[in-house]
């Protein structure tokens, strides 16, 4: 006898998947180059912005702190 029934997982509570959604405001010629950016690789904006922000605050030197 075959086993028909449907199995369904529970889904992970959402921050679970180690991500954060928050919002920025970014100016339109930014906005711009990402999205070229996107066409040329053809990765998302968020994928993008995700990598973008993660070499930058690798990078980041904070000037002046005692």
């Amino acid at each position: 006898m075959s086993n028909d029934n449907l199995i369904v997982k529970a889904k992970r509570s959402k921050g679970d998947d180690g991500y954060k959604t928050f919002s920025v405001r970014i100016k339109e010629e930014t906005v711009a180059k990402i999205d070229a950016v996107s066409s040329k690789t053809g990765r998302s904006r968020n994928e993008l912005i995700g990598m973008f922000l993660e070499y930058a605050v690798d990078r980041c030197v904070v000037e002046g702190q005692e």
